[in-house]
């Protein structure tokens, strides 16, 4: 009876973050979510209470996602500034592959049209992504005058930044393509003894051994060998 309890307040949520994700807040309703779902809106009402509590519910559960992933970067044997790479490129793949991200994405983008709370993203980032550059500095790797909580600051500004304007531009189909860009620029400004590239190809192979996903420079070198574009 449980285990029924939870598969249902689950489809309602994933039903619910497609929606919000393709029509926004105001633009769903509960009889959308009951028809995409198949379960009425009693059962809506009975889980959820209401269209807000769907809402700050998606977006709990887009916060309850990232520890684990954070965790499982943090405790990888490569150093500093290969976890954060490797990381951002997880992070991303999750707001361009999964329905629940996407969705807490879109509510928190319309978040003055939610009628709650909605929690912050971005000091948890902020902090993360801090404490790695913390650590490489501590490893020798980053450049002595950087100064790891402004240069934090600026890499989640830029990088949500890349997840605007490419959802704007393709829905995030090319976000690992432009990511990769963004590091191209950012890393000589962050590491002590530059060299971008090999630690972009490092932090790609630990991708690859982690999660079985090619790295864009392998997929560009697929598309060219077609005479296409690379698409993630």
């Amino acid at each position: 009876m449980q285990g029924r309890a939870k598969a249902t307040r689950r489809s309602l949520l994933e039903a619910a973050a497609q929606l919000f994700e393709e029509r926004g807040y105001a633009g769903t309703s509960i009889s959308d979510i009951s028809a995409l779902s198949g379960r009425t809106s009693g059962a809506i009402y009975f889980h959820y209470a209401c269209k807000e509590n769907l809402a700050l519910a998606v977006m709990e559960e887009v916060f309850d996602t990232w520890p684990t992933l954070v965790g499982r970067h943090r405790e990888a044997d490569i150093p500093a500034l290969e976890k954060l790479v490797a990381l951002s490129f997880s992070v991303a793949r999750a707001f361009r592959d999964d329905v629940v991200v996407r969705g807490g994405s879109r509510l928190w983008a319309e978040r003055k049209s939610v009628d709650t709370s909605l929690p912050s993203p971005f000091e948890g980032w902020i902090e993360t992504v801090v404490g790695l550059l913390e650590e490489a500095a501590c490893e020798g790797v980053l450049t002595p005058s950087v100064n790891p909580r402004k240069a934090g600051n600026a890499v989640v500004s830029a990088f949500f930044g890349l997840h605007t304007v490419s959802d704007a531009l393709d829905g995030r189909e090319r976000i690992e393509e432009r990511l990769h860009d963004l590091w191209l620029l950012l890393l000589p400004a962050l590491q002590a003894h530059p060299g971008a590239t090999s630690l972009l190809d490092r932090a790609h192979a630990h991708l690859a051994e982690t999660s079985g996903t090619p790295a864009p420079g392998e997929l560009h070198a697929a598309a060219n060998e077609r005479g296409g574009h690379a698409r993630p």
